[in-house]
């Protein structure tokens, strides 16, 4: 059954335009049985752009080693979060969520060779420095791989793209 939360939120792609949760994790079954025999990594990462509301998107990237990939996001807006550790912990929550329900639909599917990272928008320089562990802690902690900057593609370069 489909994480309730998932069904009302529609994902956006570059290439198939606006699609549910089902029919995302649909493409990237279908991406991946393109080249069976590649190396696949599914990425989930968050990141937050505050404005007069806080804008936060959660990108899935199937990246097929070597040769590209397909990303989709999703975007919400919560009311203004000006505290940034509040905001970097509902990025990591969030890409949990979207995390969880594709494990759980990876598994349901007998594809749950499939490794799922969680790129994280922190790193040991910068704002975020001081927080990087405690973060790093909850995603492990869950079960996940865990990237930071400056490798978290997923976050910094995807999600950051469509937060405005």
């Amino acid at each position: 059954m489909e994480n309730e939360s998932l069904k009302k939120v529609f994902f956006h792609s570059p290439t198939y335009g606006s699609l549910s949760f089902q029919q995302v994790f649909e493409k990237i079954i279908e991406f991946v049985k393109e080249a069976p025999e590649r190396k696949y990594s599914l990425i989930v990462g968050s990141d937050s752009f505050p404005g007069e509301e806080t804008v936060f998107v959660t990108a899935i990237i199937i990246h097929r080693r070597g040769s590209g990939g397909r990303y989709f996001y999703r975007k919400l807006k919560y009311e203004k979060m000006d505290n940034l550790k509040l905001r970097i912990f509902t990025e990591a929550s969030l890409s949990l969520e979207i995390a969880e329900a594709l494990k759980k639909k990876l598994s349901e599917n007998g594809v749950s060779k499939l490794p799922v990272e969680i790129h994280l928008d922190v790193g040991k320089n910068g704002a975020t420095r001081n927080i990087v562990k405690e973060v790093i802690k909850m995603i492990v902690g869950s079960g996940y791989v865990a990237v930071t900057k400056p490798d978290s593609f997923g976050a910094s370069k995807v999600a950051d793209r469509h937060t405005n």
